[in-house]
């Protein structure tokens, strides 16, 4: 098997420190061809969906991906932004914000990118780019605040396959989950109470995680148990009684049982008790996307309004607020902790490179191969 080196090397190449920033991924267009390509490599990791491999096979390509790309194309037509789809366009801004906050302290020493676990940009496509800047060290921080194998392990199951194709390997650190960092907390505590002054609050806050299936807290999952934690910080920051908030679990598709309370079921049935308008915050999605924009602000605000619901209000992501970007770089710089800064002085440099050429000459005297 060939591994991927890197071109053009020379000794005097700065060396610098990575930090790659994922998300879940996001289809090239809204058109049904772009959403059916951005599908079949969602839905065909194992880790996503947990079923025997032909026959899920089966299902995906003889049913899925002949129905739902035309559905969900049109879906994303409606949120689509010149830019492109807004988790694009907010994870790119994270970067960037990111990157501006560590150049203050490390100048052009470290390198901030962002890739996704679908889709473009792909995270191999960003590692090689990294390694070809001299990225010797690489910090990834996949944002899901919340543990989940679904997401998390699965950027770390791309990482690790595009690992086994590279000769040079960088040291390398992985975040695996921050639901209960306390700059993260702070961060939406602080979102919320803004949105609250500008706003108005309404009876009960429901925070709103992305669904799994039950089988994977029943086999071990963390995830479950993270967000109902990061609901209970949340709270405890903002100073929410128990029957003033709710954790609830959005996005189920297929017929076996997620986690519950369901979200699209609990907003119609909150009427019916008494609660006639609620605030809904997403916790565990860190940019605004179709299911936050479409399926929460849209789809379950009807849900709620229709059950004779007075008050909706929806608390944007994070996105790429200053407090979010600073909760994010405060996260990075901890876990940059131990890494000595490259030395890049244009003499540390030069003298490296005359080592390097002395060893050469006394070792492979005239060859030009080398």
């Amino acid at each position: 098997m060939p591994y991927t080196g890197i071109e053009n090397f020379s000794h005097n190449q700065p060396e610098r420190i990575g930090v790659l920033i994922t998300n879940l991924g996001t289809p090239d267009a809204p058109t049904t061809p772009a959403l059916r390509r951005y599908l079949a490599e969602f839905l065909w990791d194992p880790r996503v969906v947990e079923v025997p491999r032909p026959i899920w096979w089966l299902i995906l390509h003889g049913v899925i991906l002949r129905i739902r790309p035309k559905k969900s194309a049109e879906a994303y037509a409606g949120v689509w932004q010149p830019e492109g789809s807004p988790l694009l366009t907010h994870t790119a801004k994270q970067a960037e914000g990111i990157r501006d906050v560590l150049k203050k302290r490390y100048g052009n020493n470290v390198v901030v990118g962002f890739a996704m676990r679908y889709g473009n940009p792909s995270i191999s496509r960003v590692l090689e780019e990294m390694q070809q800047q001299g990225v010797r060290k690489l910090l990834v921080l996949p944002l899901y605040p919340q543990y989940s194998a679904s997401t998390t392990a699965s950027t770390f199951d791309a990482i690790s396959a595009d690992f086994t194709r590279r000769r040079w390997l960088p040291d390398f650190r992985f975040v695996s989950h921050y639901h209960d960092y306390p700059a993260y907390i702070e961060a939406m505590a602080k979102h919320i109470e803004d949105h609250w002054e500008k706003h108005g609050r309404n009876e009960k806050l429901i925070l709103s995680y992305h669904g799994v299936p039950l089988k994977y807290l029943q086999k071990g999952d963390p995830y479950h148990c993270e967000c109902h934690k990061t609901s209970r910080l949340l709270a405890e920051r903002l100073g929410l009684g128990k029957d003033e908030y709710m954790t609830t679990f959005q996005s189920r598709f297929g017929r076996e049982e997620w986690l519950q309370p369901y979200t699209d079921e609990t907003l119609k049935a909150l009427p019916g008790k008494g609660v006639k308008s609620i605030d809904v915050f997403c916790p565990g999605f860190s940019s605004d996307c179709l299911e936050t924009i479409e399926e929460i602000n849209e789809e379950n605000r009807e849900y709620f309004m229709e059950a004779g619901g007075q008050g909706f209000g929806y608390i944007p992501c994070l996105n790429a607020t200053p407090g979010h970007i600073d909760a994010l770089a405060q996260l990075v710089e901890d876990n940059l902790q131990g890494w000595a800064e490259p030395d890049n002085d244009a003499d540390t440099l030069n003298a490296r490179a005359e080592r390097a050429k002395a060893q050469k000459e006394a070792t492979y005297p005239g060859r030009t191969d080398i």
